[in-house]
């Protein structure tokens, strides 16, 4: 005799480590099995279509119960990935000494035995290199950013720069993957969908998860970035993050078939409502409803996108103040723009991706025109949130997946030499709902190589994160292949406390 479905999905999600312990336990196990799973098919039989219909929207518009844990200072996130490894030595942290030493073997105290990757491991030499420009140091407190940010260097006031920031991957894939969702290896759910599944959503009409990408004008192309970094993996799929495209079609698929109408899709999208409530009620599945939820969630947004994309009704002043990139879709600037729009309409999560940091070769050409690619719409944004009321409960992430080694990769002085891989030290900053502005923390040695004091680990960045939203890390799981899952990881973390405003 067949099993019944939703033995049949028991059967089909059952881990390796649950079938060893009911073996172990025998005949018992099996039969106390069979009774669960009869129980969950009984349980699933009861529960009528309009109240899975129910727990599902609900579940997906408030977050999940008890959340948040306390009063939040941000009500969203602003993630602001700069993808390839952004390079802290030329753009935050200049020290005297890399001047001193500039040219010179770095001291073999300093660089010991750690990790490299493959593409510097084999150098004859690592000589040190300072900094490709000169720069100054900004706001109250007096902390140097280059003079290939001039724009980001006027709002020093307003951001906390974590110069202590560390992590074990030191190749792209890994270590991105890390950075946005707690794990190295793929399957793991994003740090924004990780937020929509814990608080929902405050606007029906989008969802609570968008991400975008552009590419820079440093590597091109840039190191690819895949969906998944933006993914739901283990939670509802209701709460993956949705791309956004530029052009014409932001989102595939959104629009209806040729001689449909709006009157004739709702009615169908109904109809198959009806379907979809059938099933679910016989196997009990959530990705069923998740599916219904995508539905209507795309009958809205055949409104609600075409008037979010359209930047027509935005004053000139604004548009400059983003630079001459912004009226091209695609663009970093653009993005920008999108994003401060998505935020205004109460978007959960946003996150834009800028490739092109991977500055192996050519340094010297290419960091120039990335970070001409992003500093003049990144300090706009801020200051655009910042007089809109909106920073305050915002909380800007400007982050990456890893460093740049302080010696060169390939000959000194050649043309196409370049920064390798480095993520036992590295900069990122942080600005808005729950943020001190206007500081430092942590700090690197004499050479930007290694942590000297308040190491903050990527695991600590996530805490901090969800603790500016309102959520204690540690309490928000997921049952996930018997194991309570969280973005932290089973590791310590900790809530960097000193930069919390």
């Amino acid at each position: 005799m067949q099993p019944s479905p939703p033995l049949a999905d028991y059967l089909r999600h059952l881990t390796r480590r649950t079938f060893i312990g009911h073996a172990a336990r025998g005949i018992g196990g099996a039969a106390l099995g069979t009774l669960l799973a009869q129980s969950i098919a009984h349980a699933a039989a009861s529960l009528s279509p309009s109240r899975l219909l129910s727990a599902s929207s609900s579940a997906g518009a408030k977050g999940r119960p008890g959340l948040p844990h306390f009063a939040p200072k941000a009500k969203r996130v602003l993630c602001l990935f700069q993808s390839g490894g952004l390079s802290h030595v030329d753009l935050f942290d200049d020290k005297p000494m890399l001047h001193k030493h500039a040219g010179l073997e770095i001291p073999a105290s300093i660089k010991g035995t750690q990790r490299l990757t493959g593409m510097t491991s084999g150098q004859s030499a690592y000589p040190v290199v300072p900094p490709l420009k000169t720069g100054k140091l900004c706001g109250k407190h007096g902390t140097w950013i280059s003079d290939l940010l001039p724009n980001l260097q006027t709002i020093a006031d307003d951001i906390c720069i974590i110069k202590s920031l560390h992590t074990e991957a030191i190749n792209h894939d890994p270590a991105i993957t890390y950075m946005n969702t707690g794990n190295q290896l793929p399957g793991y759910a994003s740090m924004g969908a990780w937020a929509s599944y814990g608080l929902g959503t405050e606007n029906e009409n989008l969802p609570a998860f968008i991400a975008m990408v552009s590419q820079g004008t440093g590597k091109n192309p840039g190191q690819p970035v895949f969906s998944r970094l933006w993914g739901s993996g283990f939670l509802p799929a209701s709460h993956q993050g949705v791309g956004l495209r530029p052009g014409a079609n932001p989102v595939l698929y959104l629009d209806n078939p040729p001689g449909v109408d709006r009157t004739q899709r709702r009615a169908q999208l109904d109809d198959l409502a009806k379907l979809n409530h059938q099933r679910a009620a016989e196997l009990g599945d959530p990705e069923t409803l998740a599916r219904i939820d995508a539905y209507e969630m795309a009958f809205r947004m055949q409104t609600s996108v075409p008037e979010l994309t359209d930047i027509s009704k935005e004053s000139p002043a604004t548009l400059d103040a983003y630079g001459p990139e912004v009226r091209k879709p695609g663009t970093y600037a653009a993005n920008c723009l999108l994003a401060r729009r998505l935020l205004e309409r109460d978007v959960r999560f946003v996150q834009l991706f800028h490739r092109g940091w991977d500055q192996h070769i050519a340094i010297a050409r290419q960091l120039p025109n990335q970070c001409h690619d992003i500093d003049q719409p990144t300090a706009a944004l801020i200051k655009d949130l910042k007089a809109r009321g909106l920073l305050e409960d915002t909380l800007v992430v400007f982050a990456t997946e890893f460093g740049r080694t302080v010696f060169s990769q390939g000959k000194l002085g050649d043309p196409a030499a370049g920064r390798d891989h480095h993520g036992r030290a590295f900069t990122v900053w942080l600005a808005g709902g729950g943020i001190k502005g206007g500081i430092e923390y942590g700090a690197t040695d004499d050479f930007c190589y290694n942590i000297t004091e308040n190491p903050v680990h990527l695991r600590d960045l996530h805490a901090t994160i969800l603790h500016c939203l309102g959520i204690d890390h540690a309490k928000f799981t997921h049952k996930f292949r018997g194991l309570n899952v969280r973005l932290t990881g089973v590791e310590e973390a900790h809530v960097v406390k000193a930069i919390l405003a």
